[in-house]
């Protein structure tokens, strides 16, 4: 059994103003005298806070009850301060402190000759050099020299660093052979996604082997000054020539005119159970597993490592009782780490038997997590309290193992953190560890790692990028791709190039072929069916009818469709809603025939397969049950329902997902075919296509396609009503553990797309939200306030009523959720009261018409525009004069259409969010 705390990388405010002066020799071969100020601190249990003014601490502990005396030297700096391609920095950096300066070119000999014990370790938030040696004057003054001297002026030379390097390797690779350290490295990795504590101390072993010399150089100088440092004296000393010494020495030390920076990352919350198998050669398998717990200074800190002894001592240990006794395991450690932010509690045990490796690891959690619900006996407490008390007497009477200690708790914050801690593990009750147990101890908290052994390596090595340069070199590629023509983009081309005509059904075609990039070619086909009265009750069929029928036909299954359009290069899909079915294709010319042809057969020889039925609606339902608890899917799906309130049988109702859940369960794969067979029909639609293609032969293609097609029920286009009486509000919905919020209002508006209003409602909403990062909402709530990533106003209008809607979204950290709130309304109103300005309208008019010429520049763009226009029975001569209508706006017109139209107060406003009330 091993209890364990700080583990290290083995290889070799102040309270008074009392000023002493020291005075020392600045330059060799003159005799300069400076002043050298000391301040003062406080003083602990016989320990002395002092500090330089070129920031160094200090702290003395004299001791006569010994004849040695102990110098640790603490720099501030670990693998939690590491950057990217730093890792092992730091560790390198205490290995290399050893290989000299100009003044002690020989480290190591100078400490032998002298007797003294010596070493420094690496840990994630500090450095340290420590020796021990027998006390005399000249031995103080000595390491307090070596220690100023190689904080600023070691050699960090390349030859050092390629032998350094090597042996620093060497020492990675021991690692590499321990199972459970390279257990604990890979929980710890996983357990951390965004801290450096998940990264191991000893580094990466690419880093290892390249580190740039000036980057270690970079490093070395940055961390390794006085203000970045706290030197402990211990042992048996005079004070006052300590002090002396330091001041001499390290008072010497200018204080450094760089800002060092603070780390500032914070790991977030985990949310769920992580797991990490580990397979390599060995003889024994491994158990593990980690918890996130607060950091050493946070006041639950000794609550928590007092659980960790509960658990891990040997013989009274409840996993020892649990795992050891029963021989389930040969040896169970754990314990905490106590650092500068939080940290974790782990465990880890050897099973026995390999195959009981599993049962290891579930008794271990099982007895961990027990702990929440049914607590500790306050004998437990005491026993670890009398435990704890004993192994703090004999660091205290250690002062090697208690000036490590002090610069352990230093690096945490503050020294004095040291007896902090005592005084609060002194005080821990039974229920004070059941309650961290219940709060730290969960599985969403949790990290299990096992290590298995295996007979031969199952590593699976990735080759090295190769040289993009050689591969390069030489490449000529292919036939250079078809250009396409250059096609003009303005509304008056577009229409003289377009054929508009029917096809022999009745079905709305507008045909645009031109020399495209590639050769490529778009296609879109509506076709249009039933009624607000025949569709009722059908809308669940519908919305699946295209996806089931692009499932099979009777001479190709689901693979077979799409292995035969990715053999031709092509994009179809097809989909459908409420009495509408769509097919989309994007081909290259060559393979326009082909890819219509399989649509042919889809539109005329469905099989409608059960089981890809089947998937579909397990998609549906997964997609709804994500939806039920997403913010934004919850606010469009209640202010969709707030701004239309159709009856609840209305075939145009929106529903909530609980009902849409229940609506999928009740549809039947009969319900999908009946659509087809009564009501899919040919007369009604449209047909755009742009790009490389033959006229004549794509229209024979279609009518083809759909002439069996044939319905008896009629059709007429499903409207949309206006519900203009809507008083406004503002609904919360409440996401739990949601980090994110949504804002989303909407209003309706009796302005539909060829009233004479629209335009400057159009003008309006870009001067509002419309113009992506360049708009008043944006400016203020994103740019100015910095409360929502993503912001904006939408307005759309309905094809064909005189109606349209103006939407306002927003997403941002709940707890500003209000702000975002406020400053729209503010936003809102301040429009409507000041008005727009003059160069507000002509920057807007100039992005709107130059947004329509670059949308009219793509094909997509071109497909879009003729299916709008078709599809609401309007020409090309509207968007000539919506176009030169925007152009001809003035202030005064916007302003009182937006006066006349927006009210802030019959906003539906719907926030959704993890809101703490």
């Amino acid at each position: 059994m091993t209890v364990f705390r700080n583990q290290s990388n083995r290889n070799t405010s102040l309270n008074s103003t009392i000023w002493i002066l020291a005075l020392f020799a600045l330059l060799v071969n003159a005799h300069v005298t400076t002043a050298v100020e000391i301040a003062k601190g406080a003083t602990v249990e016989g320990i002395t806070q002092y500090e330089l003014d070129n920031g160094l601490q200090i702290l003395l502990y004299p001791d006569e009850s010994r004849p040695t005396v102990t110098v640790n030297l603490t720099v501030f700096v670990g693998s939690r301060h590491e950057g990217y391609g730093e890792t092992g920095m730091a560790h390198l950096l205490e290995h290399m402190v050893f290989k000299g300066t100009p003044t002690h070119p020989n480290i190591p000999k100078l400490l032998t000759e002298k007797g003294a014990s010596f070493n420094g370790t690496t840990w994630f938030d500090r450095t340290n050099y420590y020796e021990t040696l027998p006390a005399s004057d000249e031995n103080l003054e000595a390491a307090i020299h070596l220690e100023a001297d190689r904080m600023i002026n070691s050699y960090i030379k390349g030859e050092d660093l390629e032998s350094e390097m090597t042996v620093v390797r060497n020492e990675f690779e021991r690692g590499e052979n321990s199972p459970t350290r390279i257990l604990m490295q890979k929980m710890n990795a996983a357990a951390f996604d965004w801290h450096n504590y998940g990264k191991s101390t000893i580094g990466n072993r690419s880093d290892i082997e390249r580190v740039p010399l000036p980057n270690l150089r970079a490093f070395y100088r940055k961390y390794y000054q006085p203000d970045n440092a706290l030197l402990i004296v211990a042992g048996q000393f005079d004070e006052e020539k300590a002090l002396g010494y330091i001041a001499k020495h390290f008072g010497a030390i200018e204080k450094p005119t760089r800002k060092l920076p603070t780390t500032y990352t914070d790991e977030p919350a985990q949310d769920g159970e992580k797991s990490i198998t580990l397979r390599r050669v060995g003889s024994a398998a491994y158990a593990g597993v980690t918890y996130h717990i607060p950091s050493g200074a946070h006041p639950d800190f000794a609550a928590v490592d007092v659980l960790s002894y509960i658990l891990a001592i040997e013989p009274a240990g409840r996993l020892y009782k649990a795992l050891v006794e029963p021989k389930i395991a040969s040896s169970i450690t754990g314990g905490t780490y106590a650092l500068h932010d939080p940290g974790m509690m782990l465990f880890y045990s050897q099973a026995a038997e390999i195959e009981n490796i599993e049962k290891v690891r579930d008794v271990m959690i099982a007895e961990i997590e027990k702990i929440g619900d049914e607590g500790v006996s306050d004998e437990e407490v005491e026993r670890v309290l009398q435990q704890v008390a004993t192994q703090r007497e004999k660091e205290l009477a250690n002062t090697t193992g208690l000036a490590v200690q002090l610069s352990n708790w230093a690096a945490q914050g503050d020294w004095r953190l040291f007896f902090l801690y005592r005084d609060r593990i002194e005080k821990v009750t039974a229920a004070d560890v059941q309650r961290v147990a219940k709060q730290y101890l969960r599985q969403s908290n949790r990290t299990v790692g096992m290590f298995i052994p295996t007979e031969e390596p199952q590593l699976v090595k990735i080759p090295a990028a190769p040289s993009i340069a050689d591969m390069v070199k030489d490449y000529q590629g292919r036939k250079t791709i078809a250009a396409g023509e250059r096609f003009e983009n303005t509304l008056d081309n577009i229409e003289k190039r377009t054929t508009l005509t029917t096809l022999s059904k009745g079905v709305q075609v507008a045909l645009l072929p031109k020399k495209s990039r590639g050769e490529m070619v778009v296609l879109s086909l509506n076709l249009k069916f039933g009624d607000l009265e025949s569709l009722k009750g059908r809308e669940g069929a519908c919305s699946y009818l295209g996806s089931v029928m692009s499932r099979g036909t009777s001479t190709m299954n689901h693979q077979q469709i799409q292995d035969a359009l990715d053999k031709l290069g092509a994009s179809l899909s097809v989909s459908s809603g409420l009495g509408t079915l769509s097919v989309s294709i994007q081909v290259k010319q060559e393979n326009l025939a082909a890819t219509l042809d399989i649509a042919k057969q889809i539109l005329q020889d469905p099989v409608f397969p059960e089981e890809e039925f089947e998937v579909l609606i397990q998609q549906r339902m997964a997609s709804l049950e994500a939806a039920s608890t997403d913010p934004q899917q919850l606010a469009v799906n209640l202010v969709t329902r707030k701004l239309f309130p159709y009856d609840n049988d209305d075939v145009r109702a929106s529903h909530t997902y609980e009902q849409q859940m229940e609506e999928l369960k009740q549809l039947q794969l009969s319900d999908v075919k009946a659509i087809y067979d009564e009501f899919l029909d040919n007369s009604n639609g449209e047909l755009i296509v742009v790009g490389d293609f033959e006229s004549e032969a794509v229209k024979q293609a279609i009518d083809e396609s759909i002439g069996d097609l044939g319905s008896t029920q009629k059709y007429s286009r499903i409207p949309r009503q206006a519900f203009l009486d809507i008083p406004g509000s503002h609904e919360k919905i409440i996401t739990p553990d949601k980090k994110n919020s949504m804002y989303l209002s909407a209003m309706q508006i009796p302005v539909g797309r060829m009233h004479e209003d629209y335009p400057s409602l159009v003008i309006g909403n870009h001067i509002l939200g419309g113009g992506s990062l360049s708009s008043r909402l944006a400016d203020r709530v994103r740019q100015k306030d910095g409360l929502s990533y993503g912001i904006a106003s939408m307005y759309r209008s309905y094809p064909k009523e005189n109606l349209s809607r103006l939407m306002i979204y927003a997403i941002s950290n709940p707890e500003n959720s209000p702000k975002v709130v406020k400053a729209i309304d503010e936003e809102l109103k301040r429009l409507l009261k000041d008005g727009i300005t003059q160069d507000e309208l002509d920057r807007a008019k100039t992005s709107i018409l130059q947004s329509n010429l670059v949308s009219r520049s793509s094909d997509d763009g071109l497909l879009g525009l003729w299916s709008s226009l078709l599809s609401a029975d309007r020409d090309i001569q509207s968007t000539k004069d919506l176009e030169q209508n925007i152009s001809e706006l003035d202030v005064e017109k916007v302003n009182s259409m937006l006066r006349k139209y927006i009210k802030p107060e019959k906003l539906i406003i719907v926030t959704a969010g993890d809101f703490k009330e």
